[in-house]
């Protein structure tokens, strides 16, 4: 009995959907990373910013052009104001690739836009948990504390930015606006 050709189509289809979705998403070099970070924590303010760029793409790879792709349109719903459409991308990515740590933090940021903190920051303990350098997740959190008036724990979290990443110009600069008497010694 001849194999249809429409049966053929189908088979391969779903072959493929399975390959795309099934990938290994968020597999990323990890080795690679951590001498990205020694560079980064030891390099002037020039180098860092190339070394910052550098880690962001890795953290933005999923390895899978699927979870790449949601990530992008949310991405540019988010650059064009969409928050409600990049929301839903993002949310799409969380669901599809649990473990890509970077959808996390991007639907966090969608949620700071919108001003939901408490869910932007149970996303940012996911990627926290995924990636404990993660500096821009660790930043967004200070952005938090200060909007919700925990100006000391915003400035133990902007240290801790700067611990990983020591010429982070938006910590540096939130750190002036906190200024040097926050977080002193209680007596």
């Amino acid at each position: 009995m001849p194999i249809k050709p429409s049966f053929l189509k189908c088979t391969v289809a779903s072959f493929l959907a399975i390959a795309v979705f099934a990938g290994p998403v968020g597999a990323v070099n990890e080795a690679k990373l951590d001498d990205l970070y020694m560079q980064l924590r030891d390099a002037e303010r020039e180098e860092a910013i190339r070394l910052a760029r550098e880690i962001e793409r890795e953290w933005s790879n999923s390895n899978s052009p699927a979870m790449n792709l949601l990530l992008k349109r949310g991405s540019d719903a988010m650059e064009a104001g969409d928050l409600e459409a990049a929301l839903n991308h993002f949310t799409a990515l969380t669901d599809h690739a649990p473990d890509f740590a970077e959808g996390w933090h991007r639907r966090a940021l969608v949620f700071v836009a919108m001003e939901m903190y408490g869910p932007a920051v149970a996303d940012l303990e996911r990627v926290l948990e995924a990636r404990p350098r993660h500096y821009e997740a660790i930043a967004t959190l200070g952005g938090i504390l200060i909007q919700i008036n925990k100006p000391e724990l915003a400035k133990e979290a902007f240290e801790d930015v700067l611990a990983i990443h020591p010429h982070h110009p938006d910590v540096t600069e939130a750190l002036d606006v906190i200024g040097p008497d926050v977080g002193g010694t209680a007596l």
